[in-house]
């Protein structure tokens, strides 16, 4: 194991293939329990989750017999969305809570999501200290001082999930609105749908056949043209797309038309802030949020808290400011009044709500900003020296900040996972934006390109 097991959203790769095999599963079980294991010496708990990868049982099993060998107690419960395990970690009482999946990759393709007692991801600090010890030769002796655990099925995890995202509507009853509803055949296939109905919609379901290998395929967030097309045929009000572990969620308006994640963070902020409900008026985002994001925010006295690139780090800012609502353009939306990570099935709950408070259309809500033409380009390197240290780079970004100003701006980074680098930039004009782009990429093959 010579390469750094977490990245930005746990451990991820291909089944089968390290990390994603059962021997790290089981020893990533007994780190866990030797990290997060009770001070008093009482029996650690935990709640083990999955969506429906066809390799989602082998990690379960291998995990929960690291965990045994422990002397934790593990209780399964089946397929659920990830933020499902999440609250079932706080509700439970569990020292930790696992969530097997990779979200919208394909099948083929797997992963270990870690939340604390809290129902939060691991900190840099625990994922650290459980690496060190999944690495450790002397892992494969159990501290026997626990003797075994066991494990056993949750009653009904699906049922208090539920009732969990029903209360997030409120008093709201969704009779009258037609819904189409996209599961990516993953996590939420089953409570999708029914969550929706029993609130008083008319459902439209697709993506809700798992087979355990057609998760994510031709389906869901990264699909929404069948939503689309069915919104359309069956005059809907709203088409709601999720991802393979409905953490997170694209909507397709009454037109058909996609609504950006920009676009749903800008309304539900609007919204709460309009009930009084939006805290210290700030809402946070990424930086690859667009502009025109901040200034229609602006207009309605609405501050924009910008992160770093990560859903993780948008929830770090929330909890250490308590502000309440946060996500990402890529649709992962966090309530924090409600839920400690992002939540397609709520997300899509509260902007049915809204329209049923405001009596809008979609459409109407989701035409709250002006989007900033932007240019993105993704270029092959041979190298990744540091951006400042490449001066003629450093020089051309320089450059195009001054030319544009307050009005635009650009984003140059290296990919965490290829031999790319990639240049966004964003301008009051789309001239701008491709005039800007070019001076950059030029510089980038001239330097640092293939």
């Amino acid at each position: 194991m010579n390469n750094q097991l977490f990245g930005t959203d746990g451990i991820r790769g291909k089944a089968n293939q390290w990390p994603i095999t059962p021997e790290v599963a089981m020893r990533v079980g007994r780190a866990v329990a030797r990290v997060l294991c009770s001070e008093d010496g009482s029996s650690l708990k935990v709640v083990i989750g999955k969506d429906t990868r066809l390799s989602g049982a082998m990690l379960e099993h291998a995990l929960s017999a690291g965990l045994i060998s422990e002397g934790a107690e593990v209780h399964l419960t089946g397929a659920v969305p990830t933020p499902a395990v999440a609250y079932l970690t706080q509700t439970m009482g569990c020292d930790a809570g696992i969530m097997l999946t990779a979200s919208h990759n394909p099948f083929e393709d797997n992963g270990i999501k870690i939340f604390g007692p809290d129902g939060y991801k691991l900190t840099d600090d625990q994922e650290k200290k459980v690496e060190e010890i999944i690495r450790d030769e002397k892992l494969s002796d159990p501290d026997m001082s626990r003797g075994l655990g066991e494990v056993c099925d949750v009653a009904d995890a699906a049922g208090q999930y539920r009732e969990f995202a029903r209360r997030a509507v409120g008093d709201y009853s969704l009779e009258g609105l037609k819904v189409v509803l996209d599961c990516a055949h993953g996590a939420a296939h089953c409570l999708g749908p029914v969550i929706f109905e029993e609130l008083g919609a008319e459902v439209i379901s697709l993506g809700v056949e798992p087979d355990g290998k057609n998760i994510n395929e031709g389906y869901g967030a990264l699909h929404p043209e069948k939503a689309a097309a069915l919104v359309a045929e069956h005059g809907a009000d709203i088409g709601i797309c999720f991802d393979g572990d409905a953490d997170r969620v694209i909507l397709v308006d009454e037109n058909g038309k996609l609504i950006s994640g920009d676009r749903v963070l800008c309304l539900c902020a609007k919204a709460l802030k309009e009930e009084g409900k939006l805290k210290d008026d700030c809402l946070v985002a990424t930086v690859m949020s667009n502009l025109g994001l901040r200034d229609a925010l602006e207009a309605d006295g609405i501050r924009l808290e910008v992160t770093g690139v990560g859903d993780r780090l948008v929830i770090e800012s929330m909890r250490e400011h308590g502000y309440s609502l946060g996500g990402e353009n890529s649709g992962h939306i966090i309530f924090s009044d409600n839920s400690t990570t992002g939540d397609g099935i709520m997300s899509g709950l509260k902007v049915l709500a809204i329209m049923k408070r405001t009596g809008k259309k979609l459409s109407e809500l989701a035409d709250c900003m002006v989007e900033y033409p932007a240019e993105l380009h993704a270029i092959a390197v041979r190298e990744k020296p540091p951006i400042d240290e490449t001066f003629a780079l450093r020089d051309a970004i320089l450059a195009a900040e001054r030319s544009m100003g307050n009005e635009g701006r650009v984003l140059v980074r290296y990919s965490g996972t290829e031999n790319k680098i990639r240049v966004l930039v964003e301008a009051k004009s789309a001239e701008a934006a491709i005039l800007h782009a070019k001076a950059i990429c030029d510089v980038v093959n001239a330097t640092i390109g293939c």
